[in-house]
């Protein structure tokens, strides 16, 4: 059995699983963002009270516009690739924004190999279909994931 550096067995499978590195959970995100509508709404309405009338109009859009970026954030915050190499199947699944996108390969019929060059991401396809993965991947170990799945065909194969 060979030693992955990328995948994990998950019993009789072999199971690659990149994904996006966030320090901030979407949860997390909203607690902070939360927090801080109560503190500048409060400066606000501090200034407010006392003549500053076009404070708190300003800070209502500041705080929306921040709100939107962090949902932004949030919807890829959980963005990912999940390769699975079980029995006869290769299945590629990418997820982006809360969707979800599955490809089946025949893994005697796959290809994988950098799409353009060793920066590239890399390009699994097979009987017409072409899936790119690799994003979430520094693009220098991009060669190293592309050969470790070739390996992983190589030996079921065997």
């Amino acid at each position: 059995m060979p030693v992955f550096r990328f995948a994990t067995i998950q019993g009789q499978a072999i199971v690659w699983f990149l994904q996006r590195n966030c320090s901030v959970t979407p949860a997390q995100l909203g607690w902070f963002y939360a927090s801080l509508c109560v503190v500048s709404l409060s400066i606000a309405a501090f200034f407010w009270l006392h003549g500053a009338t076009l404070i708190l109009p300003f800070a209502w859009l500041e705080l929306g516009a921040v709100g939107l970026a962090f949902l932004a954030y949030a919807r890829h915050a959980a963005d990912g690739e999940r390769i699975s190499l079980q029995g006869r199947r290769l299945v590629v699944e990418l997820e982006s924004a809360g969707q979800l996108q599955r490809t089946e390969f025949d893994p005697d019929w796959v290809r994988v190999e950098p799409r353009a060059g060793d920066r590239s991401l890399i390009e699994v396809s097979g009987r017409g279909r072409t899936v790119r993965v690799g994003r979430f991947l520094r693009p220098e170990l991009r060669p190293l994931l592309a050969q470790e799945i070739r390996s992983a065909l190589r030996e079921r194969q065997v």
